[in-house]
């Protein structure tokens, strides 16, 4: 029932923060919204959070087999939640970056960038079957020992806060470009300039691109979607499409 209300709470307060998002655009004629755009990430909103009760029972059975598999079993303290989160964030890193060059991952993963605007809505565009590789990722995680609820909570929180980045109502950020994944950031992320492509990948800290040579600031007006042209509106085509087009051998990954 707690559990519930909190995430009901969570749903209420990020419903706010798209109306205000939707007034700003309107006052300030920035056009990131479009009604038939949004009405689509809501529906593809919907579906994601209808496939995540069809596979969570999947995505822990593969986080509790492997935790079985580890040698040791970190206890569940504060310093080994801290822990989990950046090892969390250290995975993301690598599969938010495979996703985008290696054809399979990016079959499920190109519906993300496929929105022509950027706003609040368009950060939950995401793929109804992704439940079935993520969970894969983490397994290196449980088995190093670190909690499998922890694993869970913080790839969780993770995709919360970058819920917050898709936005151009929130400019840099100062001294916590580069430091952090901001909205300037991930707006890069998000480019088909030349100068944006496969760049930022970090879901939390921007540590990892800096380490790997994948960060790049925010220098020029982004232009967003897909080098390869926009797709649909439809949220069944727009879900489908990287499959069909992976098994029809015509998915050009992204440039």
């Amino acid at each position: 029932m707690h559990t519930g209300h909190y995430r009901g709470g969570i749903l209420i307060f990020l419903a706010i923060l798209i109306i205000a998002e939707i007034i700003w655009s309107w006052k300030k004629d920035k056009k990131a919204y479009q009604l038939d755009e949004t009405i689509t990430n809501i529906l593809i909103l919907v579906g994601f959070h209808l496939s995540k009760l069809i596979f969570a029972g999947y995505q822990l059975w593969i986080l509790g087999f492997a935790t079985d598999l580890a040698p040791f079993h970190l206890p569940h303290t504060w310093y080994t939640f801290i822990l989990t989160f950046i090892v969390a964030d250290f995975i993301y890193y690598w599969f938010h970056r495979t996703s985008h060059h290696w054809a399979p991952l990016w079959a499920f993963h190109l519906i993300h960038h496929s929105s022509p605007l950027m706003n609040l809505t368009a950060a939950y565009r995401l793929n109804w079957f992704s439940a079935l590789i993520s969970p894969l990722f983490f397994v290196p995680a449980a088995l190093i020992g670190l909690p499998p609820d922890f694993i869970v909570l913080s790839y969780a929180l993770n995709l919360l806060y970058q819920f917050f980045l898709h936005t151009e109502a929130v400019g840099k950020l100062g001294p916590i470009e580069g430091v952090l994944d901001t909205p300037s950031a991930h707006r890069v992320h998000h480019g088909t300039n030349p100068l944006y492509i496969d760049k930022n990948f970090g879901g939390v800290f921007m540590i990892w691109d800096r380490l790997f040579h994948t960060y790049q600031p925010e220098t020029e007006k982004v232009r967003y979607g897909l080098t390869t042209g926009y797709i649909s509106k439809n949220p069944f085509v727009l879900v489908f499409y990287g499959f069909i087009a992976l098994f029809s051998h015509k998915l050009k990954l992204k440039p």
